[in-house]
């Protein structure tokens, strides 16, 4: 029972002290004029107020407080503000006749008054989205506020307070009178009972030590680091500081986390890691935390629900109480030893293995080495073409292996494709927990180990006091509550012989639960400990061999140059893609957004027969003489405009690029080549000296060659001049570098330009710009050369060459990527007369550009984009997207401008819509967001703020309407 000092502050309003009467405090007490706002409290009154001297918090609180309790709270935040490592905290400001502590009588009722400074900072509840490094940032703040306390003591933390959770029980009971509704009450007491039976007989060798007990994001401000996540610094509010668990502490700070943890309880591993690390907690403190968190999401919802019967205006409670349900749902969604197990895992503790040493053969009559086990997981060679999606696939694979074989079996711990969910905001249970296996019809089934067994509509159980064998498919031979010893027959597995049956198979350590049958990738590891391995039973074949992501990306590190970088800083390892969509080794299905070289979409199977059926053939080099090497340039020159007939093939966009600065230099005689900054063409030599894109390379505008003159790039949105009609005033711009090639006497050679500004963002360039440049160039002599390997080759919708949107003719195209949808293919399309200047200067030879494999490709692309009206699709699909995205722009204001056209797309992001300010870390952070919600994003730009939309052209409006949905969540919950 709770002593009736404890019930009676139960029972307490807030304080009835009006903004007004606070300013007359203020001024009275502290000789301090100011406005006060109020702050919000469960029972006392805080107010903020903003004085000429500084801001400050004023506190107030009952009588029935005794003093000692708050000189405890004042001498804590000394204690802390003397320690070099602890956390920020409020100083406590002293009444004018220099008490801390203030004792006052307001209409006939006796309060107690403090004054702290106001602590600056961001604070974590108006937060919908938490970041994993904000989750961590909080449990680490925790920590070393803790630690910072291990050696504070004082009289007044021996007290009686209804967050205590040494005293969460009987508090509970003393709440829940308060709560009328019988069946939430009824949910609420049983889930206490439940914690403190777990809390109980760990009770004894839990630490005791001054504890802050309220370390939530209500308490904490703190910055905002370089991806604007809210990093927690600092503290504030001790009123809840006791001398308690040590462990409790943390348990307050996890169950706070839950209301933002959108269901997921796994949401707080990151702080138990990080706290972990800082000021480790015992095995037996680890397996407490979960139920304390719990028995905290009962006090929470318990006492405000009492609360706002006692106190119907308090508009603080009121807007918590959902929070307070949300933190009470996701604490129970989940078994207490799922919890217990994936705490200790995330601690670093390691759990044993059970001992099966003594068990003996679940099938008896069938040889272990003689069960062939079926690939199903993502690599598998069983899956092309999506037929994962059949809802059979996975038991006709296992039919059909086991009518080759007499006997098969799926894997324990694999991460099934089947499973995988397509527009998934997170990852589907793919993990099986469990062995399917296919074998003959009446197959003998018998116990492994003894125990009793339970029989329950066609589920058998047999459980030990250690472990519990689940089976189904079985025709039971034993009846429910029978005890059978190890060896025992315990049925056969059901059908008529000779047809085949299926036994399903699974282990579980809580007794009484039947477990999932899938976990998803982030619980896996937690539900394989409490579900071990049927290998035990069956052989190590039964186990799946499981993904050492971070091992092959360190051994990628390692061996592969440094300058060859990867998406993302801790990258999902991606090893399927079909259609829009990539599929991760742990069976997530990811929205590819940013993929142009898959034109056609990932893993198209009739691309797929055409290669590999030419290079059953044949595949050598272009100098031999085939059918496909023709009729792909044939194909090609077609597409172009009258009078570019000539082809020439190679393997990528950086070649092709390189080889039309060759003939535009071979063509005119003159070496000086025009481009603009912020592009990028490629790699090699000659490309890479007409790239200027910082982004790519930080040196960039300091490194060129003096043959390249880089002008000033024709950004609409933020360049120069801005708008669509600035073409002449870009134009003016150029002049003086084209003087100065005059000038220099070596004539030009040529310009380069995508036809669309696709390393911006895909922004249009000014409307007749091309025309007016061109122009220029060739009154010079130079060619003018269309870098068409991003943007052409139909992306855009309405047009199937960029530069046909400025109403251009350019003299040499080039183009890559996707003609070759991701196969190693690149053309350049020019006239007879400028590539036969080439041959001036020798024969031009790639050894497997053109090749009879890389043709059929070219041809079958083309094909399936004409057939599967691809260009159709980019504009239809393209413009809807476009429309979502724009409309982002009027509730968004990081927002800034939606560029280019059909499906190669850019979000521009800013912090400021007049200064164009670049939000660059805020549009990692988003990318790294879209990321966790199945969405595959980069940026680029020479800023990296602009969101590079540009997914395979077989994009649905449906995932478009997924993309845009995400996308605005994200800006809506923030990253």
């Amino acid at each position: 029972m709770t002593d009736e000092v404890l019930v009676d502050r139960m029972a307490l309003p807030r304080p009835d002290v009006s903004v007004a009467d606070a300013e007359e405090i203020l001024l009275t007490h502290y000789g301090l004029s100011g406005v006060a706002a109020e702050l919000g409290s469960q029972q006392d009154r805080n107010y903020r107020v903003d004085t000429a001297s500084g801001r400050y918090v004023l506190k107030i609180c009952h009588a029935a407080y005794e003093a000692r309790e708050l000189e405890a709270q004042n001498a804590a935040i000394h204690h802390l503000r003397s320690k070099e490592n602890a956390p920020r905290v409020p100083d406590v400001i002293p009444a004018s006749d220099g008490q801390e502590i203030v004792a006052i009588t307001l209409r006939e009722r006796d309060y107690q008054v403090r004054l702290l400074e106001y602590l600056e900072g961001q604070g974590l509840t108006g937060l919908t989205y938490v970041a994993p490094a904000s989750v961590a940032a909080l449990g680490a703040l925790c920590a070393r506020l803790a630690q910072a306390l291990a050696d504070f003591s004082h009289p007044g933390l021996d007290r009686s307070l209804q967050w205590d959770l040494r005293r969460a029980g009987p508090v509970a009971v003393q709440l829940l009178s308060a709560i009328t509704d019988s069946a939430a009450r009824d949910r609420i007491a049983k889930t206490m009972v439940m914690a403190v039976r777990r809390i109980q007989p760990l009770a004894p060798s839990l630490r005791l030590q001054a504890v802050h007990h309220d370390v939530t994001g209500d308490n904490v401000v703190g910055h905002r680091n370089a991806r604007g996540h809210t990093i927690p610094d600092g503290v504030i509010d001790f009123g809840d500081i006791i001398r308690g668990w040590l462990v409790g502490d943390l348990a307050v700070t996890c169950a706070s986390l839950l209301h933002q943890a959108d269901g997921d309880p796994f949401h707080i591993l990151p702080a138990v890691t990080a706290y972990q690390a800082i000021y480790p907690l015992s095995e037996d403190e680890l397996k407490a935390l979960w139920p304390l968190v719990v028995a905290r999401a009962v006090i929470l919802v318990a006492s405000s629900e009492q609360q706002i019967s006692l106190d119907p205006d308090n508009d603080y409670v009121r807007g918590n109480l959902d929070h307070e349900r949300a933190i009470f749902d996701t604490a129970m969604s989940v078994p207490f030893e799922l919890m217990e197990a994936a705490i200790l895992k995330a601690a670093g503790a390691e759990t044993a293995a059970p001992q099966a040493s003594e068990w003996q053969p679940l099938l008896p009559d069938i040889d272990p080495d003689g069960i062939a086990y079926v690939d199903l997981g993502v690599q598998s060679p069983h899956f092309s073409a999506g037929n994962w999606l059949n809802a059979d696939m996975d038991w006709r694979l296992l039919a059909r292996a086991a009518t080759e074989n007499g006997a098969a079996a799926t894997r324990y711990g694999e991460y099934r494709l089947s499973r995988a969910g397509l527009r998934s905001t997170k990852a589907e249970a793919t993990c099986a927990l469990h062995v399917d296996i296919c074998l003959a019809a009446g197959s003998a089934v018998a116990a492994p180990f003894a125990g009793r067994i339970g029989w329950k509509e066609q589920h058998l159980t047999l459980t030990s006091e250690n472990m519990t064998l689940h089976l189904d498919g079985l025709d039971a031979a034993v009846e429910d509550g029978a005890e059978v010893a190890a060896g025992d027959a315990l049925g056969a597995v059901f059908g008529e012989s000779p047809s085949l049956g299926g036994l399903r198979v699974q282990l579980s350590s809580i007794a009484g639960l039947e477990p999932p049958l899938f976990a998803t990738p982030r619980e896996a590891a937690a539900w394989s400990g409490l579900c071990p391995s049927p290998s035990l039973l069956l052989g190590r074949d039964a186990d799946a061999p499981q993904p050492e992501t971070d091992k092959l990306l360190a051994r990628r590190q390692a061996h592969l140059a440094g300058a060859q970088k990867n998406y993302y800083a801790t990258p999902p390892q991606i090893e399927r893609g079909w259609k829009e969509y990539l599929f991760d080794v742990e069976g997530r299905a990811y929205l590819d957004m940013v993929n142009n070289v898959t034109i056609l979409g990932h893993g198209h199977p009739r691309l797929s027969a055409a290669i590999n059926s030419q290079w059953l053939r044949l595949n050598t080099n272009s100098r031999f003489h085939y059918a496909a090497i023709t009729e792909f340039s044939e194909r090609l020159a077609a597409l172009a405009p009258d009078g570019l007939d000539t082809v020439f093939l190679v393997n990528s966009g950086s070649e092709a690029n390189d080889l039309a600065i060759r003939l535009a230099q071979a063509h005119s005689g003159a070496r000086d080549m025009l481009c603009l900054l912020e592009a990028y063409h490629g790699w090699s030599a000659a490309s890479d000296a007409v790239s200027t894109s910082i982004a790519d390379n930080p040196q960039a505008l300091t490194t060129r060659p003096d043959w390249v003159h880089a002008v000033v790039s024709p950004n609409t949105y933020r360049g120069a001049f801005r708008g669509p009609d600035t073409a002449a005033s870009y134009l003016h711009a150029i002049t003086p570098v084209l003087e100065a090639i005059d000038a220099g006497g070596e004539g030009l050679a040529g310009f380069i330009c995508e036809s669309v500004y696709g390393n911006a963002g895909g922004i249009p360039l000014p409307d007749g710009y091309l025309r007016d440049v061109y122009a220029q160039v060739r009154g010079r002599g130079g060619l003018c050369i269309a870098d068409e390997v991003q943007v052409g080759c139909a992306r855009l919708g309405h047009y199937f060459w960029g530069f046909e949107q400025q109403g251009v003719v350019p003299d040499i195209i080039t183009i890559a990527k996707g003609i070759g949808n991701g196969h190693p293919l690149g053309a350049v399309i020019t006239t007879r007369e400028i590539a036969e200047s080439l041959e001036k200067e020798g024969s031009f030879f790639s050894s497997t550009g053109g090749s009879p494999v890389s043709c059929i490709a070219g041809m079958t692309v083309l094909d399936i984009m004409a057939e599967e009206k691809l260009q159709e699709n980019a504009r239809t699909v393209g413009d809807h997207l476009k429309a979502r995205l724009a409309a982002l722009i009027d509730r968004h204001p990081i927002a800034g401008a939606v560029h280019g056209m059909g499906l190669y797309l850019g979000l521009e992001f800013v912090r400021d819509r007049t200064t164009l300010e670049p939000a660059t870390e805020e549009t990692a952070a988003i990318c790294d967001r879209l990321l966790e919600l199945g969405v595959i994003m980069q940026p680029t730009g020479d800023h990296q703020n602009v969101l590079k939309i540009k997914p395979p052209l077989c994009l649905s409006i449906e995932n478009a309407d997924f993309f845009a949905d995400m996308l605005e969540k994200v800006l809506e919950e923030g990253w």
